[in-house]
């Protein structure tokens, strides 16, 4: 168990000396409590010799004091050592975030959402439950049971050996019962994950879920998870039912014998009516700690599977980090753009293919091409949310695994083809990648992407809620709002993938006229499907098959009738179709 629980060890080192402090009061709290059966002891015992009143009133206040003083430590063990479970679960709330924060785009593309929320709240709530009350009651148990077992030895020692003839018993419970409570808490936390997965996905696309009037078949699907879930749940209960009883019935061999065997010495004289009571009393006592093993048991084993949960997700490594960036790396960029003999794979599959393409700082590049060609792959390696191989990508000249990710990815605005904004007001989702921005250089982003009318017949205007990845807003109004957001970055390098698919041809005209002053001076990668788009490029890229097959300005590439004259007739064709229509 001890190495399941290792990867605890710098956290809870980080509070030794809470933990000290917490054992102290806990110590001090239960060995004065195991004081309360000899002074129970006294009083009977000085009854049966016919002791004074003022006798009798000072065990009765002793009986007092040793109860408030108990109280008073077991208050202060509590507040320390669940207050430390709240402070661990905090730092392992803050290092799991951050550490999800730096792992790699394929490191999502693999991993279910669902998934991760389960493990961020349940596992990580069974874990604070393991290192808040489950080593508390196992210190409590501990310390109760060596004491406890100390005073009765020092009362009677054949008793003491009567009353502890169940516990190898119990040990075997705990062995076969723990294993059994630790495999099943795992798959019922793993059925927690899909179900969690499940509830997403329909939220998500609910509107998917209603246009194919797929409610009731969600629905069923559900009800089958949760049944499950509710069955895995039951076993789990039965497993604990079974346990708590069976420490119990070992407790009442131990109370069976002692009322047999303590009678006889009572009966005999070899102990006093008082040592007796004092005994029982013990024996009572030693309930807690059988109790609790049960439930600590319960406990640890819910912990430890949970934390093992839990380390996968620290135990994915960063893909894409600072791991090559030299001692004196860096600190600005120009926004020259080389790709050099480039070729890219995705899970084993070739994207793109011996990729020469040279984007002097300053300029515009537009790359078209058919679904699939490799476009968004190829702007994707620019702010290495994919890692291009080593030696293929450079930027003003240094490989850009040289360069800082936060220099990097500071010196680009990126309009990525899925818009996603934030559930928050719209200033904030602009003001997104640059929080100090005023409100007056926000309305300036928002005019420039053509946006602005539209937040001015808004009734709160920027204040508007978006709504949960911007769902009261338009397609167009959303990518309008992403690209508000990469302007108001000011970048040296501006990618815009796709960025104008959701506006009508009249908006897209506005909005690229506004663009025109942003992009002039700054390094512009602009992909479309529509050549009315692109035509103004310094350069235009044709791909195909993850392979580049022309390029050149939009008249040359006419003038070589070749893929984007071919585009532009077949654009012509549908546009005139559209008129007519």
């Amino acid at each position: 168990m001890l190495r399941r629980l290792s990867p605890l060890k710098p956290y809870l080192a980080r509070y030794q000396k809470q933990y000290l402090a917490g054992f102290i009061t806990l110590t001090i709290a239960q060995v004065v409590g195991v004081a309360i059966p000899l002074v129970i002891k006294a009083g009977i015992d000085g009854l049966a010799a016919r002791a004074s009143l003022g006798r009798l009133t000072f065990y009765a206040a002793l009986m007092l004091g040793v109860a408030a003083t108990k109280a008073v430590f077991q208050f202060w063990m509590r507040w320390i050592l669940i207050g430390i479970s709240r402070d661990i679960e905090f730092d392992l709330r803050n290092d799991l975030f951050a550490h999800l924060c730096r792992l790699s785009q394929r490191f999502y593309t693999e991993t279910r959402t669902g998934d991760l929320m389960s493990k961020l709240t349940n596992d990580l709530n069974a874990v604070r439950n393991m290192v808040g009350p489950g080593i508390m009651y196992s210190a409590t148990t501990l310390v109760t049971g060596i004491a406890t077992v100390a005073l009765m030895l020092h009362l009677d020692w054949r008793l003491t050996l009567w009353a502890l003839v169940p516990l190898p018993l119990a040990s075997v419970a705990m062995k076969i019962f723990g294993q059994r409570i630790h495999d099943q808490f795992e798959k019922i936390q793993a059925l927690y994950s899909e179900m969690t997965e499940r509830v997403r996905e329909n939220l998500s696309g609910v509107r998917v879920v209603r246009a194919f009037c797929q409610e009731e078949a969600e629905m069923g699907l559900f009800d089958q998870m949760n049944r499950a879930f509710v069955e895995k749940n039951k076993s789990l209960i039965w497993i604990s039912s079974v346990l708590w009883p069976a420490l119990a019935l070992f407790f009442a061999v131990s109370v069976l014998l002692i009322m047999v065997v303590g009678g006889r010495h009572v009966l005999a004289g070899d102990i006093s009516v008082g040592t007796f009571a004092a005994f029982n009393v013990y024996l009572m006592y030693l309930i807690w700690p059988i109790i609790a093993l049960g439930y600590v048991v319960n406990l640890v084993q819910r912990g430890l599977a949970s934390l093992g949960r839990l380390w996968t997700i620290f135990e994915a490594r960063p893909e894409i980090d600072d791991r090559d960036v030299p001692a004196h790396p860096v600190t600005s960029l120009r926004g020259e753009i080389e790709f050099r003999n480039l070729s890219f794979s995705y899970n084993g599959r070739p994207v793109l293919r011996n990729i020469n393409l040279r984007v002097p700082a300053g300029k515009s590049v537009a790359i078209v091409g058919a679904a699939g060609a490799g476009k968004s792959t190829l702007v994707s390696l620019i702010p290495r949310l994919y890692d291009a191989p080593p030696g293929t990508l450079f930027i003003d000249g240094v490989p850009i695994r040289q360069i800082p990710l936060k220099t990097l990815r500071s010196s680009i605005g990126f309009v990525p083809q899925e818009t996603f904004l934030f559930s928050e007001i719209l200033r904030e989702n602009i003001r997104f990648g640059a929080p100090e921005a005023s409100d007056q250089e926000v309305e300036q982003a928002a005019e420039m992407s053509h946006l602005l009318p539209d937040i001015r017949g808004f009734p709160k205007a920027f204040d508007t809620l978006v709504g949960e990845r911007g769902l009261t807003l338009s397609g167009g109004q959303k990518q309008r709002a992403a690209i508000s957001r990469a302007i108001l970055r000011n970048p040296r390098i501006l990618i815009l993938d796709d960025a104008l698919s959701s506006v009508d041809t009249g908006t897209e005209e506005k909005i690229l006229a506004r663009l025109t002053g942003v992009m002039a001076g700054r390094t512009t990668l602009l992909i479309s499907h529509r050549v009315s788009t692109v035509r103004n490029a310094d350069e235009i890229v044709v791909l195909d098959g993850g392979q580049i097959v022309e390029r050149g300005t939009h008249d040359e590439l006419l003038a070589r009738d070749g893929h984007y004259a071919e585009l532009y007739k077949r654009q012509l064709i549908e546009e005139e179709l559209e008129r007519e229509a």
